[in-house]
C-alpha cells in the first residue's frame, strides 16, 4: 500500500502541548532584517533535507508518518507544489508566485481558502502576523497569497503553529528543511525575530 494511501486528508490530531501564542509586542511594528540577520538566516533553521524533489518529499513522508503532525504548513511556491505533486496533505501553504525572486505562473495547489496579504521583501509586517493566525484557525486547506516575498514568513508559521505543526520551507539548490513546531523551536525562532529592527518611516 502506498504512503499516501494511508495518509489521511488531515492526520488525527492527538494531543498536544499547548504553547502560549500571545501576541508580542514586535508583532504591532513591521520588522526589516539587519545585514548580520540576513546572513545567519542562510543556514536552515531546522533539518535541512537534502536531494531531489522526489527524495526529499519521501522523507517527508517518513517524518509525517513518525510524528503525525498537528498541522502541515508550507512556505514557498517550489516546496508546496512538491508536496501537492507527492499527495501530502498541506493544511496551510504560504506562497507569493516567485521563486527565486523571479515571477512565475500560479502553481496548481488548489485551497479551500485563501487569504491575501502584502509583505515587502526582508521584512514582516503586522498584518502576516494576524494573516496567518486566520489561516491556521481554518479547517480546510487554506492558502497565504503574499503580495511582495514570503520567505520570512516561514518565522511567522513557526511562531504561531500550534505544537507538533510541521513547518517546511526550501533551501536553494540543496532541498527543504522540516522544523516540528516545539516549545523550543518557538523559543528559537523568538530569538530571531527579536534582532529584526522596526523600520523607521521616512517624514512625509
Amino acid at each position: 500500500m502506498s504512503l499516501y494511501l494511508r495518509l489521511s486528508p488531515f492526520p488525527t490530531q492527538r494531543k498536544v502541548t499547548k504553547i502560549n501564542n500571545n501576541t508580542h509586542p514586535k508583532q504591532k511594528l513591521t520588522l526589516a532584517l539587519t545585514p548580520q540577520l540576513r546572513q545567519e538566516l542562510k543556514k536552515p533553521l531546522g533539518t535541512l533535507i537534502e536531494g531531489s524533489p522526489k527524495q526529499t518529499m519521501e522523507k517527508i513522508k517518513q517524518l509525517i508518518e513518525k510524528h503525525k503532525p498537528t498541522k502541515i504548513i508550507s512556505v514557498g511556491d517550489v516546496v508546496t507544489q512538491n508536496l501537492t505533486k507527492s499527495h501530502i496533505p498541506i493544511h496551510v501553504m504560504i506562497v507569493d508566485n516567485k521563486v527565486l525572486r523571479q515571477t512565475i505562473q500560479p502553481i496548481k495547489a488548489e485551497a479551500k481558502k485563501t487569504f491575501y496579504v502584502t509583505n515587502p521583501p526582508g521584512a514582516l509586517t503586522p498584518e502576516v502576523w494576524t494573516t496567518v493566525q486566520r489561516a491556521l484557525k481554518q479547517n480546510q486547506t487554506t492558502k497565504v497569497l503574499v503580495d511582495g516575498e514570503e520567505d520570512l514568513l516561514t518565522l511567522v508559521a513557526v511562531s504561531q503553529a500550534p505544537a507538533n505543526s510541521l513547518v517546511v520551507y526550501g533551501q536553494p539548490h540543496t532541498g527543504v528543511v522540516a522544523i516540528t513546531v516545539t516549545t523550543q523551536t518557538k523559543k528559537k525562532i523568538q530569538q530571531v525575530i527579536d534582532k529584526m529592527q522596526p523600520t523607521v518611516e521616512k517624514p512625509k
